[in-house]
């Protein structure tokens, strides 16, 4: 699967088990298949159960600290902030109840320019939500994959993201249950190879003359 659709990346957090939800639907459930993905990005809020059932999902996990996570893995110490890299993307990662007020896109772009990212994602509002940019960076919220209730968003609708990153390309897959039935949905994003500078293009064109 990964040499076709580029390196996977699953995208997924505010579980809130099981204090605010029981598991994650059976529908979802089906489709998280061990050793598909390379990567899983947990926005936090998860148990000890989670965590150890996210590490059986795909040899790499990142995953960073809630506002609410279980005491029990207070002991994996998740950070704050995380920082990888997937081709030739920088992907950043925060829980998002730092970024004030809640939802804010200057805050999300303030936290991106801090991390130097070409991706950021962030979870709290436990909606999901995609946006591009100024077509140079890319916002990722993958919503709650249980459906968990928040006071920040009414009538919340369980979902997470799929990530096929292909060198500078990302297709971007959100899921949601929507009425019992999964609906996906897709948005394409391409890293911009970086335009050269005035004095570079300068330079350039003195050679050529």
């Amino acid at each position: 699967m990964s040499s076709n659709f580029g390196e996977l990346v699953l995208i997924l957090g505010d579980l809130h088990i099981p204090s605010r939800a029981s598991s994650i639907p059976a529908p979802f459930k089906r489709m998280l298949v061990p050793n598909k993905m390379q990567h899983v990005i947990c926005t936090g809020n998860i148990s000890a159960a989670d965590f150890d059932e996210l590490r059986s999902l795909a040899p790499n996990v990142h995953i960073v600290s809630g506002n609410y996570d279980d005491a029990q893995t207070s002991g994996a110490s998740f950070p704050e902030t995380r920082v990888i890299q997937v081709g030739s993307f920088r992907i950043g990662l925060v829980h998002g109840h730092q970024l004030l007020p809640w939802g804010s896109q200057e805050a999300a772009a303030m936290m991106r320019r801090k991390l130097g990212v070409d991706i950021l994602v962030t979870g709290h509002t436990h909606k999901n939500e995609i946006s591009i940019r100024d077509e140079t960076h890319m916002y990722i919220n993958p919503g709650s994959i249980t459906g968990a209730y928040s006071s920040i968003t009414a009538n919340v609708t369980p979902s997470f993201v799929l990530l096929a990153v292909q060198e500078t390309k990302v297709v971007c897959y959100v899921y949601e249950l929507v009425n019992e039935e999964v609906e996906v949905t897709k948005t394409e994003f391409e890293k911009k190879a970086p335009e050269p500078s005035s004095a570079n293009s300068s330079l350039m064109q003195s050679l050529l003359t």
